[in-house]
C-alpha cells in the first residue's frame, strides 16, 4: 500500500510539484457519505467545505439514476431523447420566466466561456466588467476575467476590474447609500474607460453573492444601480451561480439576493452533484441568436446520463426539502457564531446566506487587521479535530463555510463547539 509520502512524490511527479493541495499536511480521502468525507484509515471528516456534492456525497438516488442511465444510453445530444429534454424544462421553471432556453455545457468554465461568447455577440462589443477578487474559471477567456490570482489586475485590455462592493472595509469610508453609489460610480468609470480606448462593451460577470470575493456585506442597492448603468450602457448582466445557485443561500438562486434578474446565467458543479454537469440559461432572444450565427455543439454536454443525474438532484432538493434547510440550518449556525463573537474578539465580521457562511477573523476589531495567520492555523487545527472547511477572502482571513445542503443542526453544533475550542487555542 503506498505511503503518505509515496502518494505525495508520485502526485509532484504527475501533476506537478506546485498542483495545489489543502492544509499543512494534506488528506488522502476515499470515501463519502453524506456530509462526511473518510481518510484511508477511516477516519471521518464533517465536510463543512464541499458546496459541489450539493445533496450529498454519494447520495444513493443520484448514484442509481446515474448507472441506470449509462446501463441503457450514453451519447451525445445530437438526437433526440427525452431526458435531456425533460431536465431542461424543471430547470428553466425554476429561474425568472425571462430565463427561458439553455446551452448544455460540462463545467462551470465552459458555462462562463460561453455566456461570454454570447454577450460578445449580442453587443459586438469585447469589454467586460468583473471584480477584482474574483474566479469566474479557467479557460482563457474566462482567465480574463479572474484577476484573484494576478493581484487583482485584469491582464487583458478588454477586461476592467472594478472594487468588490463591501460595507466591512468600505470604499472611501462611506456608508448607506453613498457607498453604493461610489462603487456604481466604479461601474461607470470602467464603462467610461473602454470608450476612451475604443473598446465596444459587452456587459459585467459578477457572482450574485461575491463568493471569491469573501461574501461581503454588499451595500443596499449596488447591485440595481450597477446593473442598470451597464444595461443603459448596451451591455448584459451575467450572473455566475456556480457557487451561489441551486439553494445554497437558501434561495434557490443568488440574484434573488440581489434584487435583480440577470440575462445570462451560469451554473455548475452543485447541478450534477459532482457529475460534470453545467449549463448557461439565458433569453430566449440571447440563446436564439447565438445559434443563428454560431455551429455550436458539445459532445458531452446535457448528455442523457447528465440529464438524468441532473434529474435526481432536483428531485433530492424537493423530496427533502434542502433549500428551505439551508436557510434555517444556516441561520441557526450564523446564531451561534454570533454567540462565538462575544466570546472570541478575533471573530471581527460574520456574513453570508444560507449555508454559504464566511467568518472574517482580525487582530483588533478596531483596525480590522486581518488575521491571515491565525486563519490558516484555525482551519488545520479544525481539520485535526476532523472538521473541514477552508479560506477567502481579500487576505485570506475569512472562514469559508459551504457543507453539503443535508447538513443538520446536530452537525452545526458539532462545527460551533470545535470553532469554539480551537479559537480559544488562537
Amino acid at each position: 500500500m503506498n505511503t503518505h509520502s509515496d502518494l505525495m512524490a508520485r502526485r509532484a511527479r504527475l501533476l506537478g510539484a506546485k498542483a495545489p493541495l489543502f492544509y499543512d499536511e494534506p488528506l488522502h480521502i476515499v470515501r463519502g457519505e453524506g456530509v462526511w468525507l473518510y481518510d484511508a484509515a477511516g477516519r471521518p471528516y464533517l465536510d463543512v467545505y464541499n458546496n459541489v456534492p450539493l445533496v450529498g456525497h454519494s447520495q444513493p438516488d443520484v448514484v442509481a439514476a446515474l448507472a441506470r442511465q449509462a446501463a441503457t444510453l450514453n451519447v451525445h445530444t445530437r438526437y433526440l431523447h427525452e431526458t435531456i429534454l425533460d431536465y431542461g424544462e424543471r430547470l428553466v421553471a425554476r429561474l425568472d420566466p425571462s430565463l427561458s432556453m439553455v446551452l448544455f455545457v460540462c463545467t462551470g468554465s465552459e458555462a462562463v466561456d460561453q455566456a461570454l461568447r454570447i454577450a460578445r455577440l449580442h453587443t459586438g462589443g469585447e469589454g467586460v466588467i468583473c471584480t477584482n477578487l474574483t474566479y469566474h474559471g479557467n479557460t482563457t477567456a474566462v482567465d480574463e476575467v479572474s484577476p484573484l490570482f494576478y493581484g487583482g489586475v485584469p491582464r487583458s485590455e478588454r477586461v476592467r476590474a472594478i472594487p468588490f462592493p463591501d460595507s466591512y472595509r468600505p470604499l472611501g469610508g462611506l456608508a448607506g447609500e453613498a457607498l453604493a453609489d461610489a462603487y456604481v460610480a466604479e461601474v461607470d468609470r470602467a464603462i467610461a474607460g473602454f470608450a476612451e480606448n475604443g473598446v465596444g462593451f459587452a456587459g459585467m460577470v459578477l457572482c450574485p453573492v461575491f463568493a471569491n470575493e469573501g461574501l461581503p456585506d454588499v451595500p443596499r442597492g449596488f447591485m440595481q444601480g450597477a446593473v442598470a448603468h451597464v444595461r443603459a450602457a448596451g451591455g448584459l448582466f451575467i450572473a455566475d451561480e456556480v457557487q451561489a445557485g441551486f439553494g445554497r443561500t437558501g434561495r434557490m438562486w443568488g440574484y434573488e439576493l440581489a434584487g435583480v434578474v440577470p440575462d445570462i446565467v451560469t451554473m455548475g458543479k452543485p447541478m450534477g452533484n459532482g457529475h460534470p454537469l453545467a449549463a448557461v440559461v439565458a433569453r430566449a432572444d440571447l440563446i436564439e441568436e447565438f445559434r443563428d450565427r454560431v455551429m455550436y455543439f458539445n459532445t458531452f454536454g446535457g448528455n442523457p446520463v447528465s440529464c438524468a443525474v441532473g434529474n435526481a438532484v432536483l428531485d433530492v432538493l424537493d423530496r427533502e426539502r434542502l433549500v428551505d434547510n439551508a436557510r434555517e440550518v444556516g441561520s441557526y449556525v450564523r446564531a451561534g457564531l454570533a454567540r462565538l463573537q462575544q466570546r472570541h474578539t478575533m471573530i471581527g465580521d460574520i456574513r453570508g446566506h444560507g449555508l454559504w457562511i464566511g467568518v472574517e477573523l482580525v487582530r483588533d476589531r478596531a483596525t480590522k487587521a486581518p488575521a491571515t495567520e491565525e486563519s490558516n492555523r484555525a482551519i488545520n487545527l479544525m481539520k485535526e479535530r476532523g472538521i473541514l472547511m477552508g479560506r477567502i477572502g481579500q487576505f485570506d482571513n475569512v472562514l469559508k463555510m459551504r457543507p453539503p445542503l443535508p447538513f443538520s443542526r446536530a452537525n452545526a453544533d458539532l462545527l460551533l463547539a470545535t470553532l469554539d475550542d480551537v479559537l480559544g487555542l488562537l
